[in-house]
């Protein structure tokens, strides 16, 4: 026999975040995203939130977005903002994380070189957008997120309308998703760490796919059913490292501080909460390591915390393993990787030796998904 033989399987299977959206909804509907809010927590199951998405994408399609439409959030780490994650791209639109901490003239840029349509944003950051809205060329609408119960000041935006009003209207149901090719867009994040205007990187439905499939890995954040995610790094910068989509796919629970970043409320959701994973940046660790050691704190639960942003301190991963228990472990990546590209997790079979923490502080080996990326197969 000559020639090449193909495969028998049925591989020809698209990846796209439909598949994740499905998962959620069929396959862990018990699964949970915890919010932090001013008054206590709010839950609510990947059931709930899988309705929910039906409701928001069939409200996109009467704000006339339509294929390739660029749809923004300006939010913090929160249910609604999930929600977001996997409506816009499932019905073929892109998902803009605009980045809160951005300068002024950065955002106005990145806005109008999207072309965005509609931003979605928190209530409690109006004071940040509305002197911006006047320079937002495209925007045809601003969508508040809330709480009904108390609907925040609006301001001098214009033409809003209110989250929880859209998805009412939109009634209940399931929503029939259009076909969506895995090399399309799903998100789009700016990068202001070049020269010049910030640079955007579009990302594919089937590079978010393989990148939430490499951190289900056990050499990576080993994200299951079994875990619960407490997401820290900001869905506005890198779609969060791809937590919140490797939870959607494998059914892992979200805990999300939403604006309550400070070591007080992230160590009392630890207490309360037991997420097994973490998300953060070294700044953020540092405050909570020191909160720590001054109060009676238990972050038991805390079997591995990822840490990037920055070259993670070796000392920060030795204290925090020696007085508390909560093993650190450093990534690295940029906005342009996906992001994560590598993972430092090295094994303990030797004891705590000066070599041991060396390794530690290292970058780590390249995850898998990079290595395709870098054979060519990159979505």
């Amino acid at each position: 026999m000559t020639g090449t033989l193909a495969g028998l399987m049925q591989d020809d299977f698209p990846l796209t975040l439909q598949h994740a959206r499905r998962r959620m909804r069929d396959c862990h509907p018990s699964a949970q995203v915890a919010t932090l809010t001013s008054e206590g927590t709010a839950r609510a199951s990947f059931g709930d939130v899988s309705e929910r998405v039906d409701r928001l994408a069939r409200a996109l399609g009467r704000l006339g977005i339509e294929d390739g439409d660029r749809v923004a959030t300006f939010a913090w780490n929160n249910q609604r903002h999930f929600e977001l994650y996997m409506a816009v791209p499932c019905v073929g639109a892109v998902l803009h994380t605009l980045n809160i901490r951005l300068f002024a003239e950065q955002l106005t840029y990145i806005v109008n070189h999207a072309d965005d349509q509609v931003i979605f944003l928190d209530d409690s950051l109006v004071p940040l957008l509305e002197p911006l809205a006047p320079s937002f060329a495209g925007v045809r609408h601003f969508i508040l997120m809330g709480d009904p119960a108390r609907p925040g000041d609006a301001g001098s935006l214009p033409n809003v309308l209110r989250y929880e009003e859209l998805l009412e209207e939109a009634g209940p149901g399931p929503f029939s998703y259009p076909e969506v090719d895995e090399r399309q867009a799903a998100a789009l994040c700016y990068t202001s760490g070049t020269t010049g205007n910030p640079k955007g990187v579009l990302y594919s439905h089937r590079s978010i796919c393989l990148h939430a499939t490499a951190s289900l890995m056990a050499d990576n954040l080993a994200l299951s059913r079994r875990e619960r995610a407490l997401v820290i790094v900001p869905m506005f910068h890198a779609n969060a490292w791809g937590i919140p989509h490797a939870a959607a796919l494998c059914g892992a629970d979200l805990v999300m501080p939403d604006r309550f970043l400070q070591a007080e409320p992230l160590a009392r959701a630890i207490e309360q909460e037991r997420p097994t994973v973490a998300g953060c940046v070294p700044t953020i660790f540092a405050d909570l390591l020191r909160y720590a050691d001054d109060h009676e704190v238990d972050l038991s639960s805390l079997t591995k915390a990822v840490c990037g942003g920055s070259a993670v301190p070796r000392q920060l991963m030795k204290d925090f393993q020696e007085r508390h228990g909560v093993r650190i472990c450093q990534g690295w990546g940029m906005t342009e990787t996906s992001p994560v590209a590598t993972f430092s997790d090295p094994a303990e079979d030797r004891g705590h030796d000066e070599r041991y923490w060396d390794e530690r502080a290292l970058q780590g080996k390249p995850l898998p998904w990079v290595e395709l990326r870098l054979m060519g197969d990159d979505g």
